[in-house]
């Protein structure tokens, strides 16, 4: 019963990065994680663990970049990543989310190879956003379409913190969590899962009310000798 009830509680980590820009040769300059529990059957997301940390790169930000998530490299001088507890948060998670993955995946995979072993899921491309009416699968006009506010748009933490939020949300018409649609569990998932629980306590149920006629019958037996 424990290891089923696991099985419908997953944990996974959803990450952002701001980076010194988009080629090959770019770095992360920004780094944000959130550990989060998530239990399939009632639908309800936990955080349980998160780490944010600015890093100086090894090469200029460039402009355009900088325009975007306005991080300098003032900001990042001589700041450095808790490879230590990054790598304790990543080691925990059964999978790993990002809005755009093919982009932060290739730079997160390149400071932390481990991540390499891990499954990754995409909230832009994972998701039909378009065809459920939405204008637009970016994070930020996403979060404005549900009514999500964070403080700094293309900050690592706030981006990460609200397109969390936004998963959590559910699907208007499908009426379940963005989240468990990523995830690719269906409804009819939870359903058994739920019966099967039921089923078990009608079970157990039923064992108690032996249990409790036959120490009747005991009891009534020796009552009589």
């Amino acid at each position: 019963m424990a290891e089923e009830e696991d099985e419908m509680r997953r944990v996974g980590a959803f990450l952002d990065t701001e980076t010194t820009g988009l080629k090959g040769h770019d770095e992360i300059i920004e780094f944000a994680l959130v550990l989060f529990r998530y239990d399939i059957s009632r639908r309800k997301l936990r955080v349980i663990d998160r780490y944010h940390g600015l890093r100086e790169p090894s090469c200029a930000i460039d402009p355009g970049a900088e325009a975007v998530h306005g991080i300098s490299f003032d900001k990042v001088r001589g700041k450095r990543l808790k490879d230590r507890v990054v790598r304790r948060i990543l080691g925990k998670a059964d999978f790993l989310i990002a809005h755009n993955a093919v982009f932060d995946r290739r730079f997160v995979e390149k400071l932390y190879p481990e991540t390499k072993g891990i499954r990754w899921y995409c909230s832009m491309n994972g998701i039909r956003w378009k065809e459920k009416g939405f204008a637009s699968k970016g994070l930020q006009q996403l979060m404005a379409d549900h009514g999500i506010e964070t403080e700094r748009g293309h900050r690592a933490l706030d981006d990460v913190m609200g397109a969390l939020e936004l998963l959590a949300q559910r699907d208007e018409k499908k009426g379940r969590p963005y989240l468990s649609e990523l995830l690719g569990v269906e409804s009819d998932e939870v359903e058994q899962t739920k019966q099967g629980r039921l089923g078990r306590s009608l079970k157990i149920t039923g064992i108690l009310i032996v249990a409790l006629i036959l120490l009747s019958v005991c009891g009534a037996l020796f009552g009589l000798s």
